[in-house]
């Protein structure tokens, strides 16, 4: 009970005022979280396009950045830190009715400050004999993380080490590039020196180029083409010109499994018929990912 009245007026007039802007403010309240809050599909954000768009990645790759998206172009970092990828690598050369294989069984890891290495084994398939080609390491380093430095640039070294009956060892650096165009679109780029250190002293120069697009969250469809000039000691004047571009596909079964195909055609005369690549992949341990923080309506 209060007795004193003019206390009472006084409780009673600011009770009248308090109740409706506690209503006002809690309705402003509702309507600003539901508009604040980005939707979500488990732990993922819905962001106007798949999750293998998203940047998840240690070094803020997007995800098609991580499953080596196209067979002759690579791009940025794959790994994170800590994760591992094994790789079999299929590839077929038609010269007229002649057909040349290459197997490769690779193993990818990933390393911290923006690097990565990777180690593999080639051998052939000619008629119809398997053979020993070459061991080989490759080491990559990306100078910033995706999306800091335009076109996302890399820098790749290789060293084969290559059977003593087939030629001398091989160094390969390249200058790695790729680009997200939005809506799915995916680019990629190198610029590609290789040598032969010894016997003919083989010399290439070559650019090769991939573009693809994301269908669904499983599945990628493209093109893929390369430039390649090659000579040999003794006749850099006569240099070997080749010109290959065709469709390519990845599927991604799973999260931790990639498909790639690639079908290339000839367009000179020095030139294979054809180039096929298949390689299959699969990912061990757990991928640094983290939460995409894209908006809802998508990148430009």
């Amino acid at each position: 009970m209060i007795p004193n009245r003019p206390i009472r007026s006084l409780l009673t007039t600011l009770n009248s005022w308090t109740l409706p802007i506690c209503i006002s403010t809690g309705s402003a309240m509702a309507v600003t979280t539901a508009s604040d809050v980005l939707p979500t599909v488990g732990s993922q954000e819905v962001v106007g396009y798949t999750s293998i768009d998203a940047n998840t990645g240690a070094y803020d790759q997007p995800g098609w950045v991580q499953r080596r998206p196209f067979g002759t172009t690579r791009v940025h970092i794959q790994r994170n830190p800590g994760e591992i990828t094994v790789e079999q690598w299929m590839r077929v050369r038609k010269y007229g009715d002649e057909y040349k294989f290459r197997f490769r069984e690779e193993v990818e890891f990933g390393l911290p400050n923006r690097v990565q290495i990777d180690l593999y084994y080639d051998w052939t398939l000619e008629d119809r004999e398997a053979d020993h080609l070459d061991f080989a390491g490759e080491v990559r380093w990306a100078p910033a993380d995706w999306g800091k430095m335009a076109l996302n640039p890399a820098l790749y070294l290789e060293y084969k080490l290559v059977d003593s009956t087939r030629g001398g060892d091989v160094i390969e650096p390249k200058i790695l590039l790729g680009e997200d165009f939005g809506d799915g679109w995916h680019w990629g780029m190198n610029f590609v020196y290789e040598r032969e250190l010894s016997g003919e002293q083989a010399e290439e120069y070559a650019i090769t180029q991939a573009v693809s697009k994301t269908i669904m969250e499983s599945l990628s469809l493209g093109a893929e083409m390369a430039v390649k000039s090659e000579t040999v000691e003794g006749a850099r004047d006569d240099a070997e010109h080749k010109f290959l571009i065709g469709p390519q596909l990845q599927w991604r079964p799973t999260k931790k499994t990639h498909l790639n195909l690639v079908g290339l055609f000839g367009c000179t005369d020095d030139s294979p018929d054809f180039e096929g690549w298949l390689i299959f992949g699969y990912d061990f341990g757990s991928p640094s990912e983290k939460q995409s923080n894209a908006p809802v309506s998508g990148r430009l």
